[in-house]
């Protein structure tokens, strides 16, 4: 017999765990049966009325009426064609490539079981093109048969061959309504994974189910034994629809225990208290703004005031689209810490988001941001910018001033979480564009404060997320949403340009950017590469004459431009591989309007705030992805202009590539291109590095999907962990949150 945290290698033998532990990284029973069909080989498949569509896998069994080999018309060889009687209301056709080799096997009136993609090469005819086969018994009198030998091909021979036992094959198997088929390698085959899970489930012990009874009744639940046997081998339609629904609850319920004590575990900690000041620097800054915010920015405004004042720790994303005016509510939070004597760090993913936001806040502050300096205001506070490629007279001076506390803003890279660096008092860390870091690098900056003390935490990301998404994989922490743009700002239009079906259109994209230039406006032109790298190897095999990237490189596009459609205007180069201090020259050029057009890669994809700036041309649009098509043309519109974005592409129409195109052309809503890009990628994709390998456990819970679900789960792990943190009382449970999301992964969230 066989318990859930069995090792695989007691209960199937050492050669076969080795395999499935070398594959799959399984190492008890339980992982294998939590690897769950990815569909089901179904048996029936309806003829008439409702059709297969073209390339849908099916399986089928029936008695062949009919064969006949025909020569192919191209090749040496010979073609069979095959009709298969499966008590529909007419037969079933298959085609054969080989059937010279098959005709003594797949023959007039024997049964068979084929499984196959549907071809359609009529309006009206399909057949399966060179299907798997597996010729069955005659059960109509005994019953139950077994096969004394496996006759077939493909994928139902292996089947055939796993399920062989000391008198034979188990024939009946075959005929079941639903045989599942399994994420495989090519070492590990879906039947030898059926095999595996067979022989556990034929050993398996009675389960204790973690959930408790009246929850399972409430929610009309399989018992966990029930759900894990009826995936793997149900009987109906109904049981493999029962069966997900308990486990993807599971799956849920695992990643919110880990959240909810992650949660529990952060409200145990002690952070400073910095409560409004009412003489402050924060209170003379909002006296001071030559507009008013937003109601969805003073109700966030509150809400993290009020956390800042308490001793826990503030644990809160804010999210809001492009332009909603976050950074404007960061330094207002910032300001409330700095009131309090603490100091505030303020992490940026790239140097050149690190400089606009130390160049934005020193201009939003004015004399409050230069305390030190000569004009100064009384209660103002000092402004630092720390970047890795800072020389090192200037970065000295940035590390001596967070050292002693002279600087209550410290902005920054990757280079803040140096161990050189050192804060006197650290209250807040503010982390930009949340996605663009590990947990491991915002932990090292939380480390920086005092000993014994949390500093709070601020999270900010222009990347919307949906509901779900916010909960499954941010569910410990608070969110905050801006929905409101600042008034000011100008709408967008984005167009599709389909460069091979309208070239001229490209060249009146040119003719635009003079236009808005004539007007004494500007323009940026992105492209997805700066260029060949000098540097880099030649790459195996290539010839560099002939082949490789077809997309438009900014190097290239800026000499293109500048001695052709552009000539007349001013036109600058930024990209990732220009020295820093070369980087920040020309971003300052631009923003004082030295320069008319920017041709750059993504590198101004967040944080770059030019209001002048009115057209984006994106060049390869195709090779973004929705979301950052969308932070890329929230660069623009910033201003009293409207602004217009071009995405040119090659994309072929009708394709995919341009179906996404046109979505992002048809709206502005970042919460519905998120969306969007949710479901055209892997979900897994966008959780961020910070998340990495989660969407591997989410086998049957979609994260855009199940939000009743999540949020059932959700409830229900707060309420157990604010009665039982640790899951001590709880260890089937805690069990099944190990088993669902894997013992590394929990420790990496714990971390975030």
């Amino acid at each position: 017999m066989a318990t859930l945290s069995d090792r695989l290698d007691h209960v199937l033998g050492v050669k076969a765990a080795d395999r499935l532990t070398e594959a799959f990284d399984m190492t008890t029973v339980e992982d294998l049966l939590r690897h769950y069909p990815v569909r089901y080989a179904t048996q029936g498949q309806p003829l008439t009325e409702e059709e297969p569509e073209e390339g849908a896998h099916i399986t089928v069994i029936g008695r062949i009426t009919k064969t006949e080999l025909r020569p192919m018309k191209n090749r040496r060889g010979s073609l069979l064609k095959v009709q298969l009687d499966t008590g529909a209301q007419r037969p079933l056709e298959a085609t054969f490539f080989n059937g010279d080799k098959v005709r003594y096997l797949v023959k007039e009136g024997v049964r068979a079981m084929m499984s196959g993609t549907v071809h359609w090469w009529r309006p009206d005819r399909w057949n399966l093109s060179h299907p798997d086969y597996l010729i069955l018994p005659d059960t109509a009198e005994s019953g139950v048969a077994e096969l004394t030998s496996v006759r077939g091909s493909g994928a139902l021979r292996g089947l055939a061959q796993s399920a062989k036992g000391a008198g034979g094959v188990d024939a009946s198997f075959f005929e079941r309504e639903f045989v599942p088929v399994y994420p495989a390698t090519a070492k590990v085959q879906s039947w030898d994974l059926l095999a595996c899970i067979r022989q556990v489930l034929d050993q398996l012990d009675p389960i204790e189910d973690p959930l408790p009874a009246d929850l399972r009744e409430e929610r009309h639940l399989l018992a966990l034994a029930e759900a894990l046997r009826l995936i793997h081998l149900p009987e109906h339609k109904l049981d493999i629809e029962k069966a997900r629904d308990r486990l993807r609850f599971d799956e849920a319920l695992a990643l919110q225990l880990v959240l909810a004590e992650r949660r529990h575990e952060v409200e145990g900690r002690t952070a400073p208290a910095c409560p409004p000041v009412a003489e402050g620097i924060a209170a003379t800054f909002d006296q001071r703004l030559p507009f008013e915010l937003t109601e969805g920015q003073q109700q966030v405004l509150a809400e993290i005031s009020d956390d800042l004042s308490r001793t826990r720790p503030m644990h809160r994303l804010l999210q809001g689209e492009v332009g909603s005016g976050k950074t404007i509510v960061a330094l207002n939070a910032m300001l409330q810490v700095v009131d309090s004597h603490r100091q505030c760090a303020l992490l940026a993913p790239t140097e050149v988001l690190a400089a606009q936001h130390y160049r934005s806040l020193r201009a939003m502050l004015g004399d409050l941001g230069n305390a030190g300096e000569l004009g100064a205001a009384e209660n103002s506070t000092k402004v630092v910018l720390l970047t890795g490629s800072m020389s090192t007279a200037a970065k000295k001076a940035a590390l001596l001033d967070a050292m002693t506390g002279e600087a209550g803003i410290v902005i920054g890279t990757h280079a803040l979480i140096q161990d050189a660096v050192e804060f006197y008092d650290l209250g807040l860390v503010v982390v930009d564009e949340q996605h663009r870091f590990g947990v491991e690098q915002r932990d090292a900056l939380r480390a920086k404060a005092k000993d014994g003390i949390s500093p709070h935490l601020l999270v900010m990301t222009a990347t919307p997320i949906p509901r779900t998404i916010a909960m499954t994989t941010l569910g410990d922490l608070e969110t905050s949403t801006l929905t409101q743009l600042p008034k000011g700002r100008s709408p967008i239009v984005s167009k599709v340009v389909p460069r091979k079906l309208h070239p001229g259109w490209v060249d009146r994209a040119w003719e635009r950017i003079v236009e808005e230039v004539g007007q004494g406006r500007q323009a940026y032109v992105v492209c997805s590469r700066i260029g060949e790298d000098p540097d880099a190897p030649p790459a195996k095999g290539k010839k560099a004459d002939k082949e490789g990237p077809t997309t438009a490189a900014a190097v290239e596009m800026y000499e293109t431009l500048g001695a052709g459609p552009l000539a007349g205007v001013r036109v600058g180069l930024l990209h990732g591989r220009l020295p820093s201090d070369e980087k920040d020259h020309v971003m300052r050029q631009f923003n004082d309007g030295a320069i008319d057009v920017l041709v750059c890669t993504t590198v101004v994809e967040v944080g770059v705030d030019v209001p002048n700036a009115t057209v984006m041309v994106i060049v390869d649009a195709d090779r973004f992805g929705v979301s950052q098509l969308h932070q890329l043309r929230g660069r623009i519109g910033r201003g009293k202009h409207p602004g217009l974005c071009l995405l040119v592409t090659d994309a072929a129409p009708g394709g995919t590539a341009m179906a996404r195109l046109e979505a992002v052309a048809a709206t502005t809503d970042g919460f519905e291109l998120s969306v969007l890009d949710l479901r055209q990628r892997r979900e897994g994709d966008v959780l961020g590095s910070a998340q990495s390998g989660t969407a591997r456990s989410l086998r049957l819970l979609s994260l855009l999907d199940d939000l009743e679900v999540i949020t059932a789960a959700q409830e229900l792990a707060r309420q157990v962990v604010a009665e039982d943190p640790g899951l001590v009382k709880h260890p089937g449970l805690a069990g099944m949150m190990h088993a669902a999301v894997d013992g590394e992964r929990i420790e990496y969230l714990a971390k975030s």
